[in-house]
């Protein structure tokens, strides 16, 4: 399985864990001149913009750890620019959601108000 796999595998489960937990899915895979944001969702009122972070073991740190300040800045970003377009008045939050997969086994964290 390589990296691209590896990512498209943990955003599809994502969105199926998202809409568990009672997440609605806006947008997926938000792009704009800035970057890109994986999942743009609504919990409640709030907006929800969603990092997805994969990792098919723990060598190279964890899922979230990848989630760096720069990371942030560009998110953050990414986030203002759409709430521009798609109504700025929401409260809104970043979550991350860590995916991990070893072994056959599929482990979530989410972490929300991650930053």
């Amino acid at each position: 399985m390589n990296k691209k796999t590896t990512g498209e595998i943990g955003e599809e489960f994502a969105v199926r864990y998202l809409r568990s937990q009672g997440y609605k899915i806006l947008v997926r895979n938000f792009r704009c001149r800035l970057g890109e944001i994986d999942i743009i969702a609504r919990d409640g009122k709030t907006v929800v913009f969603v990092e997805v972070k994969t990792r098919r073991s723990q060598r190279y740190g964890s899922p979230q750890e990848a989630v760096t300040t720069a990371k942030q800045a560009k998110l953050r970003a990414v986030a203002t620019y759409y709430l521009q377009y798609h109504g700025a008045n929401r409260p809104c939050r970043f979550d991350v959601l860590a995916v991990n997969i070893e072994g056959g086994t599929v482990r979530p964290e989410l972490i929300q108000n991650a930053f």
